[in-house]
């Protein structure tokens, strides 16, 4: 099947986002016809403060975010994997981090809020402390998309390699990675980091990412970008130049089958204590 991921420079104007995630989405319908587009984290609403993220955060099926990458899933019959979004939580002050996937139909498919939170301090001193505005979920997700098992997880997650092999565990054959990774952090970790979780899990590893500056606290913060598609075997086989766009490419599950069949870690792994 064909996959385009859709890299984006995304800020706090969520209208604008809107706007530019549906012309993304259009263009790579109409330059290359995929079966499954991505976008990256937080496309609909990145930077500002914590009290614009919880305004700017929606209830989730029915708000502008939802309701758009629905509607284009239906109409153009393609599966759309919704990066991240803001998703208000009843009673909360902060918000979750989620995936939604959607089918052809634009039938939610599945959904995922981010588990690990990126609360470090940068090589340039800036402080990153996400689970004062987000709260983590708790729960793995998997779906069908044709003939692979989408696995989902969000930007740091990429650290943590038990959660990928528990999707593994669930079958999946696709990982999808929206992201918004630092410049400070990509520019050394992040095709390292894929292309590993693709080798360990055998699975074709697919991270829509984000690229450039946008405004946190009056405070200009740097994405890494560099969207990417990585096949079973470690080799990036798409990969986005700099600034907004789609890159696309074709994958099969057959390289996969041959990726397992000849190194077969998983009936290796053995138990420890």
């Amino acid at each position: 099947m064909k996959v385009s991921l859709i890299q984006m420079n995304s800020g706090s104007d969520k209208l604008a986002n809107l706007a530019a995630a549906r012309a993304l989405i259009e263009q790579a319908v109409a330059q290359d016809a995929p079966d499954w587009i991505c976008l990256p984290e937080v496309w609909d609403f990145i930077g500002a403060d914590r009290r614009a993220k919880l305004a700017a955060a929606e209830e989730m099926p029915g708000g502008p975010a939802y309701t758009a990458m629905q509607e284009l899933a239906r109409k153009h019959g393609v599966f759309i994997h919704a990066g991240s979004m803001l998703e208000k939580i009843p009673g909360e002050d902060r918000v979750h981090n989620t995936t939604v996937a959607f089918d052809r139909a634009g039938n939610e498919v599945a959904r995922y809020r981010k588990i690990h939170m990126f609360d470090i301090v940068a090589p340039d001193g800036a402080a990153y402390r996400e689970s004062a505005a987000f709260k983590p979920g708790d729960a793995l997700a998997t779906y069908v998309c044709e003939d692979m098992i989408v696995g989902c997880a969000i930007c740091y997650d990429l650290r943590f390699p038990h959660l990928f092999q528990a999707l593994v565990d669930k079958g999946a054959t696709l990982i999808a990675l929206p992201s918004a990774f630092t410049l400070q952090t990509g520019k050394d970790h992040w095709e390292v980091l894929c292309r590993a979780r693709a080798i360990e899990t055998e699975t074709y590893f697919c991270a829509a990412a984000q690229t450039g500056g946008h405004i946190v606290n009056n405070e200009t913060r740097q994405t890494y970008g560099h969207s990417l598609v990585v096949d079973p075997w470690g080799h990036v086989v798409a990969k986005a130049s700099d600034g907004a766009g789609v890159v696309s490419t074709r994958i099969e599950k057959a390289r996969v089958e041959k990726a397992r069949a000849m190194i077969p870690v998983a009936s290796h792994r053995a138990p420890f204590a």
